[in-house]
């Protein structure tokens, strides 16, 4: 069918005076697809295509943040569907509550990241690389947008294949580092092998329905399918998301892309495997409560093992990685209590359990986006990734100081920031389900509580370690200029972000319609929704009232020290070291020694000692590195193993038709022996 027939414009016009936001949002998507081109089309020392870039970035969000607007105002879904040339499927998109939950950080995250760049990457200082970055920065949110508003598998696995390529060009931009593309290929590995199990999710999913459109399954089916089709969902987005142990691309990724691509591929891309998760789910019957405790397992070993890769690291953006895996985890428990809820008809355990998940999908796109735009600017003034190396920047970078602090606080969970909200409802929902009615269920939910606590300690005592390291004592390398804060261009996003995490802490029931129609998506029809403004007003008042007492006490004591007389000059005590040097400093593996030792037998850190045997020793060092052990340990040696393996096959290479064509012959004979076998 030609596409543009009178047969094809006809339904495209009529949708677009029809008001659907769907209009809006797909000409959004369109826009940010082809937002890159323009610095493809300029000189490659010249800016002036990537302002091109960011203007349309910036107007693509905007006219995308009008259709959500809409349809969020509207209150009830919207779908559109018309036929396509292709042999599968139907181009079919559609926006309810759930994608407009998703939809926000698309919209607004890459926008900030696009503008930092100015700053940060700008392309007459990138000649080789910053046309194909604004390129596929650019396709990689497109791309995102429509992955949302996919209601068609075809039409989903075809954004996701667009933006797990992106993805790949983006994460390689500098590529000419080896570690580099080490790292690209090990990336181009997992999300394929993801995307496989979602082919294979896909057509299993057209064999039950007869058609590809992502619609609801029947109730009554055999017993092998749904975990069948739970286990592929679990793998083949839980890949994207970076669950532990399907995470071993992202450290390696997040850790080499430049800042604001690490901003929106931890901020954003990660929660399109979430989404593809929760999305599944509701197509499914209620699963066993089994399932739902599997859900809480993997989330509590993302959350607490993440949390402890995190505390060993010494590379700062490798650190900021772990961390994601870590809130990854802890979103997925917040599934897995839903999950529990639907499979033991309780509307309050839905409602706390993803209603605190979804929420956290928002809190980790702002204030992980915060943090790794704001090491953006520390490598920039510092020249180093090393964590070992840094100290002392808060004097030279005040700005980066304040609203990497405020970055800290929300992400260790505490109030009165937006991460404290999230968690505060699962724990609410932990609570609720330790009673005698689960039967089985209630110790899946307090170990699961239990676990919540532990990640929380970890995340402060990591994130206490980083800031201490990083913006305190006295810095430790002396050479080059003094760090200063970035320019207004770097700041500005940060301090939105900064903006959108104390505005979420502060007023979380402003989001509350939005997040009961999300929950109610999950909730069977057959029962009583439970209401989420309560709990969301008593933390803003909770937030509200902690911060009114901590500037009371902050004047009261600035007060105090006006009136006092100034005392009299004195040393300080130094425990007996007369003139202290940064190297007597704690470094960030000293901090974490203790820790790190606890989790050994997990995380299996690899410690270089100090051997020191003659009467007068050259100078030596002693150093701890935390390899990832998924990674490094067993896959890394397994795809080895099978290298040195394979070239003995190269036996049933012979170069002759005759023996090829014999090959298929058994392969075809085997294949109908096995479905007549199975029929």
């Amino acid at each position: 069918m030609n596409l543009l027939s009178l047969h094809t414009l006809a339904p495209l016009l009529k949708l677009c005076f029809s008001g659907n936001p769907l209009v809006l949002l797909t000409a959004s998507g369109l826009l940010l697809l082809a937002s890159g081109m323009p610095a493809c089309l300029f000189s490659r020392t010249s800016n002036t295509g990537q302002r091109i870039t960011v203007l349309l970035m910036g107007t693509g969000s905007a006219i995308g943040l009008t259709g959500w607007f809409r349809a969020v105002s509207a209150a009830k879904p919207f779908f559109w569907m018309h036929p396509w040339s292709l042999p599968w499927g139907t181009f079919s998109i559609g926006v309810d509550a759930l994608s407009a939950v998703f939809l926000l950080p698309i919209l607004l995250i890459p926008a900030l990241g696009s503008f930092y760049a100015l700053g940060y990457h700008p392309q007459s200082g990138h000649p080789q690389s910053g046309r194909g970055l604004e390129f596929f920065y650019g396709m990689l949110a497109g791309a995102m947008l429509f992955v949302v508003l996919a209601r068609d598998s075809v039409l989903l696995l075809m954004a996701w294949e667009l933006m797990a390529v992106s993805a790949f060009f983006l994460a390689t931009t500098d590529h000419d580092d080896p570690e580099v593309r080490r790292t690209g290929w090990i990336y181009l590995v997992a999300t394929h092998t993801g995307t496989l199990c979602l082919m294979a999710l896909f057509v299993l999913l057209r064999h039950i329905q007869g058609s590809f459109n992502l619609a609801a399954l029947p109730a009554n089916l055999p017993p092998p399918l749904p975990a069948t089709l739970l286990v592929l969902t679990v793998i083949g987005f839980g890949f994207k998301a970076g669950l532990m142990p399907l995470h071993l691309w992202l450290p390696g990724a997040h850790a080499n892309a430049p800042s604001h691509v690490s901003a929106v591929m931890s901020g954003v891309m990660l929660k399109m495997g979430i989404y593809g998760i929760v999305r599944l789910l509701i197509l499914l019957p209620p699963l066993p409560i089994r399932d739902g405790a599997i859900l809480l397992a993997l989330g509590a070993l993302s959350g607490i093992l993440g949390m402890a890769f995190a505390l060993g690291q010494k590379d700062l953006k490798r650190l900021l990685a772990y961390s994601s895996i870590e809130n990854i985890g802890l979103i997925i428990m917040g599934i897995g209590l839903a999950t529990l809820g639907r499979s033991l008809h309780r509307a309050d355990l839905i409602a706390l359990g993803l209603g605190g998940a979804l929420f956290h999908v928002w809190s980790h796109s702002l204030f992980k986006s915060l943090l790794f735009l704001n090491a953006g600017g520390l490598i920039h003034a510092l020249h180093t990734r090393n964590i070992n190396r840094m100290g002392g920047a808060a004097k030279g970078m005040p700005w980066s100081a304040a609203l990497f602090a405020l970055g800290c606080i929300a992400i260790c969970g505490l109030p009165p920031l937006n991460g404290f909200v999230g968690e505060w409802l699962m724990y609410m929902g932990f609570f609720r389900s330790m009673d005698a009615g689960l039967g089985a269920a209630w110790p899946a939910a307090g170990l699961a509580a239990a676990a919540l606590a532990m990640i929380g300690a970890l995340a402060l005592a990591c994130f206490v370690k980083l800031y201490g390291v990083v913006f305190l004592g006295l810095p430790r390398e002396t050479g080059g200029a003094a760090p200063h804060d970035p320019a207004a261009t770097m700041l500005i996003p940060m301090a939105l972000a900064a903006a959108g995490c104390l505005f979420l802490g502060f007023f979380p029931q402003t989001v509350q319609p939005l997040l009961q129609q999300a929950v109610l998506l999950w909730t069977p029809s057959d029962l009583q929704p439970f209401p989420l403004p309560d709990s969301l007003v008593w933390i803003s008042r909770l937030a509200l009232g902690l911060t009114a007492v901590i500037i009371t006490v902050c004047a009261l004591l600035f007060a105090r020290m006006r009136r006092q007389a100034a005392p009299n000059a004195m040393p300080t005590w130094s425990c007996g070291y007369a003139r202290p040097t940064p190297r007597m400093q704690y470094t960030s593996t000293g901090f974490a020694q203790t820790l790190v030792a606890l989790f050994a037998p997990l995380i299996t850190p690899h410690i270089r000692l100090v051997r020191i045997q003659p009467p007068f020793p050259k100078t030596t060092s002693f150093e701890t590195d935390v390899p990832d052990t998924v990674l490094d340990r067993i896959v890394l040696p397994f795809f080895r193993l099978t290298g040195r393996a394979f070239p003995t096959l190269r036996l049933l290479q012979q170069g002759r038709i005759q023996v090829y064509l014999l090959y298929i012959i058994l392969m075809v004979t085997g294949l109908l022996c096995w479905v007549d076998f199975f029929r």
